[in-house]
């Protein structure tokens, strides 16, 4: 993005600050969990020793990714020791093990598929680019989750006939760009040619994409834009301008208009209508990747920056509301839209 915001020093002392109070918030808690019998009623701490913050499992795994983010690019911040002390408790050898043992239990098959996947691969990446003593220590402990994950990522895909296009937690398109993005890093080459066969499969062929009818009302994610994300990871750079042509054949002109407007939610104490606020933040990362996928010269790069640039700005408006719907989770999507995957 062109001039765009950065992650900041401030910035990230202000987002980490958000994280550290949200991940060991136990309550209000929405839990993913099957109850198979009374014995299986627990609270989210001795469900989730590890992530059992920041309202459901997934938000306080991808909190958990701001925290690490913040402090492997800001390792002097004033908040650096905070931050070790929580991810020392939080990702313990104890801990993980907990988190492990709970995929381990009926009904547990789909629990977090594939979003909730994808943030845990990205927290590991995370953690593995950072330096030091302690970085070595999570990624040591965090390692059986991660491998426990791309072992579904593995199992699941096979059977995975159709993607899922919704703009919530199980878009597959989504699911893919994370997992890419952590076996590449990770060198797990199994996951990731099983990762580029399933886009291709799933969204090699797809043409005139209907992203006009986008967004739905509780969309976080735009089904369009992370399905070129994903693409872009997937397709050799000369491919991919022609897929993006047959895709979206509008964006050299700025269409369709509502794939390019920012979304505007009208409540945000509702914590579906607060979605808005992160799909504005994700269709910037989004609209900035494939931008950057383009040559240069390419006549979409000037309209893609610049409803990257709008988006980016609309999403950290939403960001002034402290109301917890959208506190428990937005600073991560604009960590990510500010500093990149």
């Amino acid at each position: 993005m062109a001039q765009a915001p950065q992650l900041t020093d401030a910035i990230a002392a202000r987002f980490a600050a958000i994280a550290l109070d949200n991940v060991v918030r136990e309550y209000p808690h929405r839990l993913d969990h099957v109850v198979h019998a009374a014995g299986d009623v627990a609270d989210p701490r001795t469900l989730h020793p590890a992530f059992y913050g920041s309202y459901d499992w997934h938000s306080c795994v991808h909190m958990h990714w701001l925290l690490v983010r913040v402090l492997r690019l800001f390792p002097g911040g004033a908040q650096a020791a905070a931050i070790a002390a929580v991810l020392d408790r939080h990702l313990s050898r104890d801990a993980i093990a907990a988190e492990v043992a709970y995929l381990g239990r009926p009904g547990t098959q789909s629990f977090e598929r594939t979003y909730g996947w994808a943030w845990l691969l990205k927290l590991a990446q995370e953690i593995a680019r950072g330096d030091g003593e302690a970085f070595r220590g999570w990624q040591a402990n965090l390692a059986p989750l991660a491998d426990a994950f791309v072992a579904r990522y593995l199992a699941y895909l096979p059977k995975a006939a159709h993607p899922l296009r919704t703009g919530m937690h199980p878009n597959s398109a989504f699911g893919l760009a994370f997992a890419l993005d952590y076996g590449r890093a990770s060198g797990a080459a199994a996951l990731v040619a099983l990762c580029e066969a399933t886009a291709r499969a799933w969204f090699g062929a797809d043409r005139d994409y209907p992203a006009a009818w986008e967004p739905s009302g509780s969309d976080f994610l735009s089904p369009a834009l992370v399905e070129a994300d994903t693409m872009r990871r997937v397709l050799p750079h000369a491919d991919f301008g022609d897929w993006l042509a047959a895709f979206l054949p509008g964006l050299a002109a700025g269409a369709p208009g509502p794939l390019f407007t920012p979304a505007v939610p009208t409540d945000r104490s509702d914590p579906q209508i607060v979605h808005l606020d992160g799909l504005n933040l994700s269709r910037a990362w989004c609209f900035d990747g494939v931008a950057r996928a383009l040559a240069p010269g390419d006549p979409r790069v000037v309209p893609l920056r610049a409803a990257a640039d709008a988006h980016l700005a609309a999403g950290m408006q939403g960001l002034a509301s402290d109301d917890y719907m959208g506190a428990h989770w937005l600073a991560s999507f604009a960590a990510l839209a500010l500093s990149g995957p």
